[in-house]
């Protein structure tokens, strides 16, 4: 079901908050810190909740019958969860809180912090320890080119280069 549009204005502030961080990368699946939980709303939270099997709810807007579709999962399982994302071919972008918020002056300053793809883990705790996990660089040049290979699971790391053209 599509997520139903809402003027801007109507949000409220953490949502206007959701929203605009979105929009500045709307390729990735947004997971943004709200207290003990990492939220997603919106297009993400239907995206999240197939993905992970986990109940979508909503939050409701002031002056809109639908409610804003959302999903959560507990901060302290988010790399059990952001590893099926990424497992699944999605790209991520976590977005925590920079500030205590019991410290903030009104809404909780936040920022993505990291942007997780299928081709930029190195975290431990996101990679299967049981098979390799590559990442590959090629140039091709004249007179030589060059191939590099980084298993990130291991650390091993092979370089060369090779003759080009005739």
């Amino acid at each position: 079901m599509p997520t139903p549009v809402i003027p801007i204005e109507k949000l409220t502030p953490m949502l206007r908050q959701y929203v605009e961080l979105k929009a500045e990368r709307p390729d990735v699946i947004l997971l943004m810190r709200v207290g003990d939980f990492y939220e997603a709303y919106g297009d993400d939270a239907e995206t999240i909740a197939g993905v992970l099997n986990i109940t979508l709810t909503g939050r409701e807007v002031q002056g809109i019958a639908e409610k804003y579709p959302m999903a959560g999962v507990p901060h302290h399982a988010m790399d059990r969860f952001l590893a099926r994302l990424v497992k699944r071919g999605y790209k991520v972008a976590v977005c925590d809180q920079v500030e205590d918020p019991k410290q903030a002056k009104g809404l909780v300053k936040r920022r993505v912090t990291r942007v997780v793809t299928p081709g930029t883990l190195v975290e431990d705790s996101l990679l299967d320890a049981k098979t390799n996990n590559y990442c590959v660089a090629a140039v091709w040049g004249e007179p030589v080119s060059g191939v590099s290979v980084a298993d990130v699971s291991t650390g091993e790391f092979l370089v060369t280069e090779i003759a080009s053209g005739g």
